[in-house]
């Protein structure tokens, strides 16, 4: 695939990643529409206060990590075309309860709801996955990642304007956000109509239980279940910040704590009796895939992923107070970092299908993030500013490239399970914001860049020992097992027992 071929929108692929890439833009313009807002909200509504304000920004990624995988199960099973459609309508309600909420608790509960949102990323990586060969997947992934991530950038640029100059007044916040809203729950159901599964013919390859992973040995259902683990544990990080900022009294805190333990204990149950049963009958030879693999691209999720959500949220500041900017012009040369998204996270995918070799790809970025921050930890005040711009764009050419190289291993590792694995991967990419901004919270910038660094290359050890190459990451077809075919002759008599 030529970088040219994305301006062939007649080409069915083509369109679809495109009105794919264009789902994934509202969504995130949704999800990062309060933070552009805030001074609005705060001279608005004299009972909020910037506390306020930072706790609903935590509430704001809270439901992220366990929404990816309830997601995850659910593109597993019904599709990307409905999940995705029945998510943007859905998620338009708490969106349109915050635009218009009086109290505080329904500004705190919708937020908490809409936080679910920030799901819609592994939708369309599935959608993608079905779209577009293997050969072809790293570029196609790349691209729709790239472009419908700036969907949060978009947001900071465009709603303050929409919000003074298109509505005005006091309350122009909220119908910004009320509008752009309704955008997504309107475009949701024009999704569901404009786009198929894949093209005419494509099989839906299911697992055969979506409520858990399925894996191919013992050893790797303890890998899963130590895995699982945090996806749901570092909830309580965030439960220990919100009852330290005085939100959540101790019992609240300890109801929480009990319900997190349960979710877990229930993940656990829900893995043993999926892969139980499986692991006895036998796993076939051509069904069996690496876990080792998809341990490994959590980590580098963890660390390229994780890391641009936390930098970008301190980015200004350190550039403000370092180099004794204005608070705009820091802003502005903080948004290099997300620009580059636009190109690196394409060209991240375009270098893993062109190399012939996904998992150098992979490695080489990964260390790249390494130097990259290490270097960073390097800059003060003495540096001269245009150096210092230079070596924040260097190191966010390789995150961003890093998370498209990502996603452009995942669908080739075992291709029922793509949802679920997009699914995890991408929530560990939250798990390591949440851990990356509380580290933060105790240590210096300088130190900061050098711990994302070393997260980095903890993450490329893993890699280096791990991750290996796909067998069918440049194929014309993705690979089937025999379990695959079985699936799919079961599927088929059942439609025909219903059809008769």
């Amino acid at each position: 695939m030529k970088v040219a071929d994305v301006f062939h929108v007649k080409n069915p692929e083509i369109r679809a990643l495109h009105l794919t890439w264009i789902a994934f833009f509202i969504t995130f313009y949704v999800w990062f529409n309060m933070a552009p807002l805030a001074s609005s909200m705060l001279k608005s509504v004299n009972w909020l206060t910037a506390d306020d304000l930072r706790l609903f920004a935590i509430c704001n990624v809270a439901l992220t990590i366990p929404a990816r995988i309830v997601v995850g199960m659910a593109l597993d099973r019904f599709g990307p075309r409905r999940v995705f459609s029945v998510l943007m309508v859905l998620m338009s309600i708490p969106a349109l309860v915050f635009a218009f909420g009086n109290t505080m608790t329904q500004l705190l509960v919708s937020r908490l709801v809409l936080s679910s949102i920030g799901a819609s990323f592994v939708v369309g990586i599935h959608m993608t996955a079905m779209w577009f060969k293997p050969k072809d997947i790293g570029f196609a992934e790349g691209f729709y990642a790239g472009w419908g991530n700036f969907g949060s950038a978009a947001a900071a640029i465009t709603l303050p304007t929409i919000a003074l100059q298109m509505y005005g007044g006091e309350d122009g916040w909220r119908w910004a956000i009320a509008q752009s809203a309704i955008v997504m729950a309107a475009y949701g159901v024009y999704y569901w109509f404009a786009i198929t599964d894949g093209p005419v013919g494509t099989v839906h390859r299911k697992p055969r239980k979506a409520v858990a992973l399925e894996v191919s040995s013992w050893g790797d259902m303890i890998k899963l279940i130590l895995w699982t683990i945090p996806l749901v544990g570092v909830l309580g990080i965030l439960v220990w910040r919100i009852e330290n900022m005085g939100y959540l009294s101790a019992t609240g805190a300890a109801i929480c704590y009990a319900a997190i333990v349960a979710i877990v204990c229930y993940q656990v149950i829900q893995i043993l009796r999926v892969n139980i049963p499986i692991l006895k009958q036998g796993v076939p030879e051509d069904d069996k895939y690496p876990f080792n693999s998809v341990a490994a691209l959590n980590s580098t999720y963890f660390a390229n992923f994780g890391a641009e959500l936390a930098v970008v949220s301190m980015l200004p500041m350190f550039f403000e107070e370092t180099w004794s900017l204005s608070a705009t012009a820091a802003g502005l040369i903080a948004a290099s970092f997300a620009f580059v998204n636009l190109v690196a996270r394409p060209m991240g995918g375009l270098v893993s299908d062109r190399m012939g070799n996904r998992r150098f790809v992979m490695l080489s970025y990964m260390f790249g993030i390494s130097v990259g921050f290490a270097l960073m930890g390097l800059m003060n005040s003495n540096w001269p500013l245009i150096i210092a711009v230079g070596i924040t764009v260097f190191t966010s050419f390789f995150v961003q490239g890093a998370e498209g190289a990502t996603f452009g291993i995942i669908p080739s590792i075992k291709r029922r399970l793509t949802g679920q694995i997009s699914g995890m991967a991408g929530a560990y990419g939250n798990v390591g914001a949440v851990v990356y901004l509380t580290i933060f919270t105790f240590v210096t910038p300088t130190q900061f860049f050098y711990i994302i660094a070393g997260g980095a290359f903890i993450s490329w050890l893993l890699c280096m020992m791990w991750l290996k190459e796909p067998e069918s990451g440049f194929s014309e077809e993705y690979q089937l097992s025999s379990v695959d075919l079985e699936i799919e002759e079961e599927d088929r008599r059942r439609k025909a027992a219903a059809a008769t």
